[in-house]
């Protein structure tokens, strides 16, 4: 394949997933507005990309949700999309570590006019679940935090989960390298690499990985609740 033609197949993709982006998951003003604000609040851009929200907002209105728990926040992008989801008594819990960083979530989902159905709740994910076996079972549950932890957060997702649930999962691709642990990965890595063969071999679990960005260089973990 020569160059020329291998930076048009990639121009190409570009092309089809910016159209699908404008067709099928258009940004608003509230989630422009969450964009912005990570970007004033100096937040780095990991935020999932359109497409994945839109994803991550049928699924939650295929299983029907009225409660979401979403693990790391970032500027509260991921959480507009699912909270857009939500019936208007349903409730979005998501955790955040950082507090300055929660009052950025806090106000851009009143922006995008979901502030009534979100809540932000502040501090380490692993010290928060725990507190959290009242509120269950969430219907659908979102994680996207510090990947070294993922194993832990699937145990505690599948404990607040029932038969049904979805438990959705980001950066699980990471260039194809996150399927088999080598003996020179990171923590965050080998995170993922534990989190994919977990969710693949839980027989509690129906799992698939899609890459599902324009380069198929990362994409999501989703796995269905069989049994509880």
């Amino acid at each position: 394949m020569s160059e020329a033609t291998s930076e048009q197949q990639a121009e190409q993709r570009h092309q089809i997933e910016s159209t699908i982006s404008r067709l099928f998951a258009p940004e608003d003003a509230g989630l422009q507005g969450a964009l912005q604000a990570a970007r004033d609040a100096g937040l780095p851009e990991i935020q999932i990309n359109p497409i994945q929200g839109k994803l991550l907002q049928v699924l939650a209105t295929a299983c029907q949700a009225r409660k979401i728990l979403e693990i790391g926040s970032l500027a509260g992008y991921s959480g507009i999309w699912l909270a857009r989801a939500l019936p208007t008594d349903g409730h979005l819990i998501t955790l955040e570590i950082n507090p300055e960083h929660a009052e950025v979530v806090r106000a851009s989902f009143a922006n995008a006019g979901v502030g009534d159905r979100t809540e932000v709740r502040v501090g380490a994910a692993l010290d928060l679940l725990p507190t959290l076996t009242t509120e269950g079972p969430f219907d659908l549950i979102f994680i996207d935090a510090d990947k070294a932890s993922y194993p832990q957060y699937l145990d505690w997702a599948i404990k607040l989960s029932r038969a049904g649930s979805i438990i959705i999962a980001d950066n699980c691709v990471r260039d194809g390298v996150a399927f088999q642990q080598t003996a020179t990965m990171d923590a965050d890595t080998i995170g993922l690499v534990q989190y994919n063969q977990l969710t693949r071999e839980d027989p509690r679990l129906t799992t698939i990985v899609l890459a599902n960005d324009n380069d198929y260089t990362d994409g999501l973990n989703i796995a269905v609740v069989k049994a509880h």
